[in-house]
């Protein structure tokens, strides 16, 4: 029968599992040993294999310098950030030498390091803790960036990216990890980095989207259907490598376009997304592509001005409706979002960290 569970658990199930079946796998992380335990997705972890699980010292730069030579000596390190912001600190490290190594050395030494790191919006932490520097790693050629959207593939890609020789940036949105979602044990889930899923097949309209607004994309497109639009719906899972393929084939059939990114557009994923769509001399578009993101500006510490910071549903929704020429009536979208928390995960989350 399939079971529910949340995406912290599955992550901390598949930390276990990684650490039982392999000594050469090292888990570190600022907090990780500590009570709350990086949200509860390392907790016992400690307890369970003290000489594979560490706390950091408050120096990223050198423990990611640390990290990369564990995995150049043998070791499949994988470090935990609880902000992405914090990965800043050893950006040196990241991109001059993680990302690098194979190439400057013929292919013939290798750097297996997962950074996992922590996205989200909300609880007024404001600039510097609530950014998505996910485009920012996904630029870097040698680097693999991967973003989940639930329990089944954060599992499973969790898995992927410890046995892939190459360096992974997993990057967790924390709006996420008390959703629940059923696995079916039976069932082989067959992730892997670099392949998009089709979440929802539709004919009028393709959206991409990855990470939490997925489940945004998800909502719109049920709300559409009833509206009689029908909406394919595409989860990128990975950044970098970007599936290109699914993304163009949907394009094909569904000839309209929509890209959801819950970050900024300058120099964004989504424009990315858009311009391999339009390059050459001819594309399958009907009507013009649009994307929507957060505003080139910092993300705000209020709780007012954050809510019209990042894409809704009823904007997804207002959205599709323009490209599809259709009237709809937004009274139902604007009344569920009214009674949304929206600057938290959920009731159940106690922040900041």
């Amino acid at each position: 029968m399939p079971e529910s569970i949340s995406f912290v658990d599955s992550i901390k199930l598949t930390l276990d599992k990684i650490l039982k079946e392999n000594k050469s796998a090292i888990l570190i992380g600022e907090g990780v040993p500590d009570p709350k335990a990086v949200f509860n997705s390392t907790k016992g972890l400690k307890e369970k294999y003290p000489l594979q699980v560490y706390d950091m010292p408050v120096s990223e730069a050198g423990l990611t310098g640390v990290c990369i030579g564990l995995a150049i000596g043998g070791y499949r390190p994988i470090m935990i950030h609880q902000r992405i912001d914090f990965a800043l600190y050893a950006m040196d490290q990241i991109v001059n030498n993680a990302a690098k190594w194979h190439s400057m050395y013929g292919g013939k030494s290798h750097v297996p390091l997962v950074i996992r790191m922590i996205i989200g919006r909300g609880w007024g932490q404001g600039h510097q803790h609530s950014q998505n520097l996910s485009g920012l790693f996904a630029s870097i050629p040698g680097l693999k960036v991967v973003m989940p959207s639930n329990a089944i593939n954060g599992a499973v890609l969790l898995e992927e990216s410890f046995k892939d020789n190459n360096p992974v940036m997993f990057i967790e949105h924390r709006w996420i990890h008390n959703t629940q979602c059923f696995i079916d044990e039976t069932k082989k889930y067959n992730y892997k980095i670099g392949k998009a899923e089709v979440k929802r097949e539709g004919k009028d309209i393709t959206i991409v989207s990855w990470s939490y607004m997925i489940m945004e994309c998800m909502k719109a497109a049920e709300f559409l259907d009833n509206q009689g639009i029908s909406c394919e719906v595409i989860d990128l899972l990975s950044l970098r490598p970007l599936d290109y393929g699914t993304i163009y084939s949907s394009v094909c059939k569904t000839k309209r376009f929509l890209v959801v990114e819950e970050a900024w557009n300058f120099n964004s994923i989504s424009g990315e997304i858009i311009s391999f769509i339009l390059e050459g001399d001819s594309h399958p578009l009907v009507s013009e592509p649009i994307r929507l993101n957060c505003p080139n500006f910092y993300v705000p510490s209020s709780s007012g001005l954050a809510k019209s910071y990042y894409p809704t549903i009823s904007l997804i929704v207002d959205n599709v409706a323009y490209l599809m020429g259709l009237m709809i009536n937004m009274e139902k979208v604007f009344e569920y979002e009214s009674k949304r928390i929206h600057d938290i995960p959920d009731e159940n989350f106690k922040g900041p960290f």
